[in-house]
């Protein structure tokens, strides 16, 4: 059996069927969610058989709580090696510390398990082409997810990417167009060129399956460890708010018997506008002006699911922080030199950003600690020449 009802509106509370193609709610135009019969899983999953799973391999094996496509396209998404770190971890008292390396999803990123369910949802809607504005990954993923599913993409990249990206993207077979500026420069020209149509548009949080397909992360964790926190590094912030979502879920079909793991976000001091609100106590972000890091993925200076990603923080007794471009750089070092990963700019931000949890004493080194490392560092090998 499937179990998805339909999207619910992170903001107002909105709800939308199941079969419709909004991206975004049609009443405030904020975020959509899916929503599932949580209660009917329950009750069909007695005693210590209550998992989200069945059968199968990666990110669809977890399919009674991802939404009902009759295709679920796939290149082989998931299943992410849980690396232990306590090597690693030693350096600041801790025994307990795993890296979760989601470089080694196709394209490279996380941002792979995202668009395989949001791909999937195009192909059901008889929807041919998309596109997204990126600054690397989730152009990537689109691209290479386009391509299997045999949908068209346009892929609109600002002049800050890495080097390759638009390349790369174009290999896939889609359709770049360059962009001066930053992510929301991007984002700008892509609200342009599509108009009122937007029914392709798999921008963040203007589509709601990136992020179910991203809370598989937390599935697998719990199948692995049940860590006590997780540290990911945050621009957009799909990822903190599918950890939330995820572990709610889990919570509400009775397969979650402790607390949730307390989430950690992680941004560079030179765009941290959730950090500021998480420590302004407020419930929205200002927009970051002038944004700059060497992390592009988490150089973006506001997010659409701004009150959703706070919420996630205080709901959870997590935390948030910022570190320096010369933090991550030497982040970067450590987990290549000690164990044998080389961690993207934004992946190594998790482990600058958990030292500096430990030393203000925000995160107790005895906890089970999982930082993710959101992608590899092929890409960034740029970086390294003036490290």
């Amino acid at each position: 059996m499937r179990f998805f009802e339909g999207y619910r509106c992170g903001a107002c509370g909105f709800e939308v069927e199941a079969g419709s193609p909004a991206g975004e709610c049609p009443a405030c135009a904020g975020p959509l969610l899916c929503v599932y019969d949580t209660g009917a899983i329950r009750r069909g999953l007695p005693g210590s058989a209550r998992a989200p799973k069945r059968g199968g391999k990666g990110v669809w094996r977890f399919r009674r709580l991802l939404p009902d496509f009759a295709e679920e396209i796939t290149l082989g998404e998931g299943c992410t090696p849980l690396i232990p770190a306590g090597r690693l971890g030693e350096t600041i008292g801790m025994r307990r510390l795993y890296l979760k390396d989601e470089s080694a999803n196709p394209t490279g990123s996380f941002k792979a398990r995202g668009m395989a369910v949001a791909v999937s949802r195009l192909r059901a809607l008889g929807i041919s082409t998309a596109c997204v504005p990126s600054a690397g990954n989730a152009g990537l993923a689109l691209a290479a997810y386009g391509a299997a599913a045999l949908i068209r993409c346009r892929v609109f990249i600002p002049s800050d990417a890495p080097s390759g990206v638009a390349e790369e993207c174009r290999l896939y077979g889609a359709e770049v167009v360059s962009v001066s500026g930053v992510i929301s420069d991007a984002s700008r020209a892509l609200d342009a060129s599509v108009g009122t149509d937007r029914g392709g548009v798999l921008s963040t949080f203007r589509e709601p399956c990136r992020v179910e397909g991203k809370k598989t992360i937390a599935f697998e964790l719990e199948d692995e460890i049940e860590p006590e926190w997780i540290v990911f590094p945050t621009g957009g912030g799909t990822g903190i708010v599918a950890l939330w979502k995820a572990y709610r879920e889990l919570e509400a079909i009775g397969a979650l018997r402790r607390p949730m793991p307390r989430l950690a976000v992680v941004q560079a001091a030179g765009c941290a506008p959730l950090v500021r609100a998480f420590e302004e106590g407020t419930d929205k972000a200002k927009p970051w002006k002038n944004p700059a890091t060497i992390a592009s993925g988490i150089r973006v200076p506001s997010s659409r699911a701004d009150m959703l990603i706070l919420k996630a923080l205080r709901e959870s007794a997590g935390a948030a922080v910022s570190v320096e471009d010369g933090e991550i750089m030497a982040a970067v070092k450590e987990i290549a030199g000690t164990l044998g990963v080389f961690s993207s700019p934004e992946g190594a931000a998790a482990w600058a950003g958990l030292k500096r949890l430990v030393r203000t004493e925000a995160v107790s080194p005895s906890a089970r600690i999982v930082i993710v490392n959101t992608a590899g560092g092929a890409r960034y090998r740029f970086l390294l020449e003036s490290s």
